[in-house]
């Protein structure tokens, strides 16, 4: 037996409700091996019993299957997020982000396409840092990057004497995405371990300075991505950005369901397009009423904001320059982005 192929074979059992096995998401931190036996340690922070139960029958089943071993002892350190942030409480704060100079990093997430999950992400990062703070916003759609287009900028990045990317800065906002890398209509054409790497190189390998907030812009979808990013840094949140349909509630529900498998607090919920107003004031709710409403009473979580259907939003961005820069007594939507960036700064403060 060699160490090689027991992880080998460990890589086979997947982390419960996810596609990324136990070995690729570092849960296995020791395995010793002594003739034929072996004994593998696994360490996990989860407050669901089902997790390691699931991932120990499984350990055993995959391990006892190999020819010529012996007694195989798997053994799980289950650790309590909770009582491990109240163990930090004298020390750290919890949910300190593992990237120096961070101090809050948000993950925007929807788990579907369409809902304006970038466009609410480009102007939740203008109206924080209208609040005074120092902000940063990390596309991490490889496939369907928008921000070189949204803040209006086609500069490509240069990288310091250590070797680290230096961020592309606009409209006050340090940014880093995959479309100051690409040539025009290029395609991105990875696969899912490479577009793994390729974000964590914007998380870790880039020069984001001093922050009080790094927005993260998900893609759509509960896939490796997203999980690459839960397991490389450590969240302060996540805001659930939807429309006010059912169809895009029941994929903002696999969202929050799979932020709670991995223990990151939702800060809220952001419903997008909630109505039309047309010149006579009268509102239409083009997508139904009140949808993100009910889905925030559900979850048991504030309703950060309602971000009404809006031409100058759409021109805007367009343009290369987020509704949010625009003066709120000139925008009715800039005003509304601004009074959800003050409701995402006191959740996450909180």
């Amino acid at each position: 037996m060699t160490e090689e192929q027991i992880k080998s074979t460990l890589s086979q059992v997947k982390y419960p409700g996810f596609s990324r096995d136990i070995v690729a998401f570092g849960l296995v931190k020791e395995i010793t091996i002594q003739d034929a036996d072996v004994t593998v340690d696994i360490a996990l922070q989860t407050k669901d019993p089902k997790v390691p139960e699931t991932i120990f029958k499984e350990c055993q089943e995959a391990l006892g299957a190999l020819d010529g071993i012996g007694n195989v002892q798997v053994r799980i350190d289950v650790k309590n997020p909770e009582a491990q942030a109240a163990g930090n409480a004298g020390g750290e704060a919890q949910g300190k982000s593992a990237i120096p100079g961070i101090k809050k990093i948000i993950a925007v997430a929807s788990g579907k396409g369409g809902v304006g999950k970038s466009t609410v992400s480009s102007n939740l990062a203008v109206a924080l840092s209208k609040t005074g703070a120092k902000v940063g916003l990390c596309d991490c759609d490889l496939y369907g990057p928008s921000t070189a287009q949204m803040f209006g900028t086609n500069q490509q990045p240069l990288a310091n004497e250590n070797d680290e990317i230096i961020p592309i800065e606009a409209h006050g906002i340090k940014l880093m995405s995959m479309s100051f890398l690409l040539e025009d209509n290029s395609p991105v054409i990875v696969r899912g371990p490479l577009a793994t790497r390729y974000t964590q190189q914007f998380l870790r390998q880039v020069a984001w300075g001093d922050l009080d907030y790094l927005i993260l812009d998900l893609p759509p979808g509960t896939g490796d991505i997203q999980l690459t990013i839960v397991q490389t840094v450590a969240l302060d949140g996540a805001v659930i950005v939807t429309t006010p349909q059912e169809v895009a509630l029941i994929d903002a529900r696999k969202a929050v369901s799979m932020f709670a498998k991995v223990n990151v607090d939702i800060l809220g919920v952001i419903e997008n397009m909630a109505w039309f107003e047309c010149d006579a004031g009268k509102k239409y709710h083009l997508f139904g009423d009140g949808g993100g409403v009910r889905e925030a009473e559900r979850l048991n979580v504030p309703l950060l904001g309602q971000i009404p259907i809006d031409m100058r939003t759409r021109e805007c961005a367009d343009a290369g320059t987020p509704i949010a820069t625009v003066s709120e007594t000139e925008s009715s939507v800039s005003n509304a982005f601004l009074e959800t960036a003050k409701k995402v700064a006191e959740r996450v403060t909180r």
